[in-house]
This record gives structure tokens, C-alpha cells and sequence, in this order.
């Protein structure tokens, strides 16, 4: 690498205090706008106006930053806001004509991301539509997904490997008496790329895998987890659901006018983010991204499902692995849960035990004030049991 590249890398990752700032104030946004959501989310609320909402929401905060600098700094939704509900997995983000309603005692999954100058924060929080605690089943799948999630932070650190991580989400899991959704990726994430080389499986299976890597300090990650009650091999139902989709690189001569149309609407609005369909001219869009999918142009995020009856629980974050340790910048507080299982097992209570950040020497007084910590054991986290309250 030669000393330009080596500054022009620098320049670009967690070295440089202005790409952590540009990190924060994106996760500050994304945890805003996913309250905006939350609060959104009722029975008999329209999904496709909760997720304009979001996005909406996203666009008019970034639109605001970053004005008068010198040059064009891109900044807005990193990925459409998803409200996918109960045993659907996720990448529910309907068309505007889909007449799709929330129901009282739904599990909402929402998900959602927000980027300035390529600088990508996501968010994944489930909530239940009802009064007071949440228990039985329900409460078991989020808190699986809530202990994998407070596991894999604690994992996800430099030295350790990604296999390492996709081994004690399942064991998490299964203490839950659920299982990890297949399929599902966490990735390292880099300027202006959501899906970096570097990511972790779920669950490890003969049809999916991943290079083995070791995290190193100054990377960035999406941890996505997502838990169902179910058998954690869902199905894809109705290819039309799919209305997600990220423009990949790609030579093939598109045959179709309108494919060709759809391709140059995407190239000039969203050359490197995910988007919603719903951006786009809807006749003519259902027409053309299906010959874009099929050729390579387009990757799909399709809408998959567990079983009706099973129960999806998501939780996603965006770690900063910073020199003074682990920077989780998006999260939000979890309903009360009182869930049917106790967790025993002292090697689930050993990684739960570790800490996020560094002892003396690497984070600054000032800065572990600020997130209520005294040291590294006060980022020890607890099993989710019977009557346990979420930690953020």
C-alpha cells in the first residue's frame, strides 16, 4: 500500500475523529427516527405510512447537515425503513397501494438505517403492540434476541474470530428454547458500503459460508440478530413482497426499455445504498426490476417467513470498535419481558460478564461519565429471565 493509500485509508476510518463523528450523528438520527416509528406504531396503523414516516423522518434530519461544506456530502436513508410483523423475518417494506395494517398484539420488528457521506448507522428493535409486560413465547424470542445481541457485542472485539460469535448466538438461542434465523448476515460496514467482506454468520450450514476472520481495532459492524420460535429455516412466499433492492455492479445488456429506464432512475438516485421500490414509478419499475434482479444489476432483499404461529424477534446494532473498546452507538430500551427461562449456563453468564470497554488507560474519565460507567464491570450485562427489564 503506498503512503497515499495508507492516508487516504486513514482518513476514512475510526482514526479520524470527523468519520467517528459523521458515525454518531447518523446513530443519533437512526435511534430518533426509531422512536418517531415506535411511536407510530398502533393497531390499525397503515405499515406503508409508518415506513414513509421513518424514511420521511431520516431525510428531513440529514437534509439539514453538512450545507455549506465545500463539497457534496451525500447523506439520508442507508436502508428503508422495514416493519416486518410477527413470523415474517424481515425487508417488509410494502408498495404505497399495499393496504397492510398493524393488529393489537402484534410483534413488530422495525429496521432501519441512516448514513452521512457514506457513513452508515442501522438499527433493528422488536416491540410488541400491547399494555404492560410482554410474557410467555413472545418474551422468550426477544430476549434470546436481546442476550445473543449483548453476547456478540462483547465478542465482536479485536483478537476474537467471527466463528466464535455465531457459536454463542445459537447457544444463547437454544437457552431460550429458540432458534437463530438461518441466512441472516452481520457484516463489517465501510464508507458507502453496507456489506462488507467481513461478516458473521448466524448459523453456520453447508449452504451458506463465510471466510473465517479476526475483527481488528478501528472496524465498524452491524450485528444483526434475529430469533424465531419457530425452526429458523424460513421461506421466501411471494417473490412481488420483494421491494428492497441495492444496485450491484454489473456489464449485462439489459433487452427491456423499461428495465433500461428503471436502471438509470436507480443509477442517478441510488448508485450505492439499498432503496425501496416505492421510489420509483410503480408500473413501470415492476416491469423492469425483475429483468434487473435476474441479471445481476440488482441484489434483492426478499421478504421471507417462519411458520404462521412462530414468533420473529430482531435486534440490530452498529459497534464502533474503538482503541478504549467497544462503541455501540444504536439501540433502544426494550419493553418489560418476563420470560419463561432461566439462564444457568456459566458459559452464557461468563461472556455476559465481560466488559465493553477498556480499564484506565484508554477511554477518558469524561467520556465513561457520559455512558454511566465506572469501568469495565459496569458494562456487564444480565441474562434476560422471568420479570427481567431490557438494558439498552
Amino acid at each position: 500500500m503506498s503512503s497515499d493509500d495508507e492516508r487516504d485509508e486513514k482518513e476514512l476510518s475510526l482514526t479520524s475523529p470527523e468519520v467517528v463523528t459523521k458515525y454518531k450523528s447518523a446513530a443519533e438520527i437512526v435511534n430518533k427516527a426509531l422512536q418517531v416509528v415506535l411511536e407510530e406504531c398502533k393497531p390499525k396503523a397503515k405499515i406503508v405510512d409508518i415506513c414513509e414516516k421513518g424514511d420521511a423522518f431520516i431525510k428531513e434530519q440529514t437534509s439539514s447537515m453538512y450545507k455549506n461544506a465545500k463539497k457534496k456530502i451525500e447523506r439520508g436513508v442507508a436502508f428503508p425503513t422495514c416493519i416486518s410483523v410477527n413470523n415474517t423475518v424481515g425487508h417488509f417494506s410494502p408498495l404505497a397501494s399495499d393496504e397492510s395494517v398493524l393488529e393489537d398484539g402484534d410483534m413488530v420488528k422495525i429496521d432501519m438505517g441512516c448514513h452521512i457521506d457514506g457513513f452508515i448507522a442501522l438499527v433493528g428493535h422488536t416491540h410488541v403492540l400491547q399494555e404492560g409486560p410482554v410474557s410467555g413465547r413472545k418474551a422468550d424470542v426477544i430476549a434470546a434476541a436481546n442476550t445473543a445481541a449483548e453476547v456478540a457485542l462483547r465478542l465482536v472485539r479485536p483478537g476474537k474470530k467471527n466463528t466464535q460469535v455465531t457459536e454463542a448466538i445459537q447457544k444463547v438461542a437454544a437457552a431460550y428454547d429458540c432458534k437463530i434465523v438461518e441466512g441472516v448476515l452481520s457484516h463489517q460496514m465501510k464508507q458507502f458500503i453496507i456489506d462488507g467482506t467481513k461478516s458473521i454468520l448466524s448459523v453456520s450450514s453447508p449452504e451458506t459460508r463465510v471466510e473465517d476472520v479476526e475483527f481488528e481495532e478501528n472496524e465498524v459492524y452491524a450485528i444483526d440478530i434475529v430469533a424465531s420460535t419457530g425452526d429458523g429455516k424460513p421461506k421466501l412466499l411471494d417473490e412481488k413482497q420483494t421491494t428492497i433492492y441495492k444496485k450491484d455492479d454489473c456489464n449485462y445488456q439489459l433487452k427491456m426499455k423499461a428495465s433500461r429506464f428503471i436502471l438509470s432512475e436507480i443509477k442517478e438516485n441510488f448508485s450505492r445504498m439499498p432503496f425501496t421500490a416505492r421510489s420509483l414509478e410503480e408500473k413501470r419499475a415492476r416491469l423492469g426490476l425483475v429483468e434487473c434482479v435476474n441479471h445481476g444489476h440488482l441484489q434483492a432483499y426478499p421478504v421471507l417467513y417462519e411458520k404462521t404461529g412462530d414468533f420473529v424477534a430482531q435486534i440490530k446494532f452498529t459497534v464502533l470498535l474503538m482503541p478504549n473498546g467497544s462503541d455501540r452507538i444504536t439501540s433502544h430500551t426494550l419493553q418489560e419481558l418476563q420470560s419463561t427461562k432461566t439462564i444457568d449456563d456459566p458459559e452464557i453468564k461468563g461472556w455476559l460478564a465481560l466488559g465493553i470497554k477498556k480499564k484506565k488507560g484508554g477511554g477518558k474519565k469524561k467520556k465513561a461519565k457520559k455512558a454511566g460507567e465506572k469501568g469495565e464491570a459496569s458494562t456487564e450485562a444480565e441474562p434476560m429471565e422471568a420479570s427481567s427489564n431490557a438494558q439498552e
